[in-house]
């Protein structure tokens, strides 16, 4: 059964790049007759705006955008972290860390390697077990070891549902991790060269994203992903960690992202605006642009029964 989801981070109320992610994905769940879910996104609470995620519904509310459960909150599911966090420590494939990002800046510049990949820094794995723990340190964060077996393309991938196509053949002494995108199409990445060992724990003690987006869309049910093309290069970390607990692997489909005046894209730090609901089918319009539909008029309800026809027809309900 389909099932998918929009995601949101309550840092404030939706903006225009935001809407394109919520309509596609409940488009793409209406299209293939499954369920919408909204989940907020709130573990990383000093970013978050107190009462943005309750504007954040009544936005999509306005825009006839209602999920078919009722929404859950990532602050309430803390315990669920716990477990996946203490299974990976049990399987040696997580290990506390003791490094400040000014330690990891030193480490990378005594190898001549200090150059950001996107304002990160790749961890060169100071803290893994073999190269001594944390050295007589105290622990900061916990990471998730990317040498191992689950990140690499032979690595057999269990789906929530059946693909129709034969999966792709790799060979199997690639280190680097495949996946197909159902509108980007063929994608890799070498977790471990592009991004290192990552924090599935923070040092403040907060989740990292990635070890919580992975855990509730397996607890949901999540089979579809649909989700902006900024959090495309989180994909690899995400199917790493699946493979790591035993948890299957949604289809992903990340859609156009909606730019600002710099080129970049937008966002509340290039002067994103809170979405006007006060005239939803003018706003749903200019979301539909970017998603490469057609504009409608008439009632909201009838034009998202006209665009859920037209997403029917188009290629980006492949499933991949």
């Amino acid at each position: 059964m389909y099932r998918g989801r929009f995601a949101p981070s309550p840092t404030g109320p939706l903006h225009a790049g935001s809407l394109v992610a919520a309509l596609a994905s409940w488009l793409d769940a209406r299209a293939h007759g499954g369920q919408w879910l909204v989940r907020i996104e709130d573990v990383d609470t000093p970013r978050c705006v107190p009462g943005a995620d309750h504007t954040i519904l009544q936005q999509l509310a306005a825009c006839g955008l209602h999920p078919d459960a009722p929404p859950e909150w990532q602050s309430q599911r803390g315990a669920r972290y716990q477990q996946a966090l203490d299974q990976l420590v049990s399987a040696e494939l997580a290990y506390p860390c003791a490094c400040s990002r000014k330690d990891i800046e030193q480490a990378l510049a005594a190898r001549g390697d200090g150059k950001p990949r996107h304002g990160e820094l790749v961890y060169p794995g100071t803290c893994r077990p073999e190269r001594g723990g944390l050295h007589g340190k105290p622990g900061r964060a916990w990471r998730l070891r990317t040498d191992t077996a689950i990140f690499k393309s032979n690595w057999p991938i269990a789906r929530i549902d059946a693909a129709p196509t034969a999966p792709e053949t790799i060979a199997p002494e690639s280190t680097t991790l495949h996946w197909t995108d159902r509108r980007l199409g063929p994608q890799s990445q070498d977790v471990a060269q592009a991004v290192g060992d990552f924090v599935l724990k923070r040092a403040d003690g907060l989740w990292a994203y990635q070890l919580a987006v992975v855990v509730d869309d397996a607890a949901q049910g999540i089979s579809h992903v649909v989700r902006g093309e900024d959090l495309a290069d989180n994909t690899a970390r995400q199917i790493g960690l699946q493979r790591a607990l035993g948890l299957p692997t949604p289809h992903y489909l990340h859609t156009p992202l909606v730019l600002g005046p710099n080129g970049e894209k937008l966002s509340k730090q290039n002067g994103a605006q809170a979405l006007d609901t006060s005239h939803p089918l003018d706003t749903l319009n200019r979301a539909v642009h970017t998603l490469g539909l057609p504009p409608q008029t008439g009632a909201v309800a009838e034009a998202l029964a006209r665009w859920t026809a037209h997403w029917l027809r188009s290629r980006l309900t492949t499933w991949a």
